[in-house]
């Protein structure tokens, strides 16, 4: 399964939203999932936006999975190219990677924002309706 993710705020900090498009290995997109954050930062979404994906992952029972993000830094993160230094992401960083060690299998990919267009709509979505 391919799970692609998106998170974002307006304004940095402001109203935040994740989105998550499910594809199966055929590219055919069999789900979504999105959820307004409140007030927070554009990197906290993206990490909702993760967390989110992986808690999905382990709820389906799935071993094998493709995380694609446009976030170059989450990505970074997660493969240990960047360490995680803002003290406000490394509970949510430890949190996905106890999620991921229940997964088994995550590859990490990191998209250009244009090849992530669904997951970008669902969570402005997210925000849409969060912010009423």
């Amino acid at each position: 399964m391919v799970l692609s993710i998106d998170g974002g705020s307006r304004g940095n900090p402001g109203p935040a939203g994740y989105g998550v498009s499910v594809a199966d290995a055929e590219g055919h997109v069999v789900d979504g999932l999105s959820g307004f954050l409140g007030t927070t930062t554009n990197n906290v979404a993206e990490y909702g936006g993760l967390l989110a994906a992986l808690r999905y992952a382990v709820e389906k029972g799935l071993s094998d999975i493709t995380i694609r993000s446009d976030s170059q830094l989450l990505v970074r993160q997660m493969l240990g190219q960047y360490k995680v230094k803002h003290p406000g992401l490394q509970p949510l960083y430890a949190e996905a990677k106890l999620l991921a060690h229940k997964i088994g299998r995550v590859k990490y990919v990191h998209v250009p924002r244009e090849q992530n267009t669904k997951a970008d709509a669902l969570a402005n979505q997210a925000m849409d309706q969060g912010i009423g």
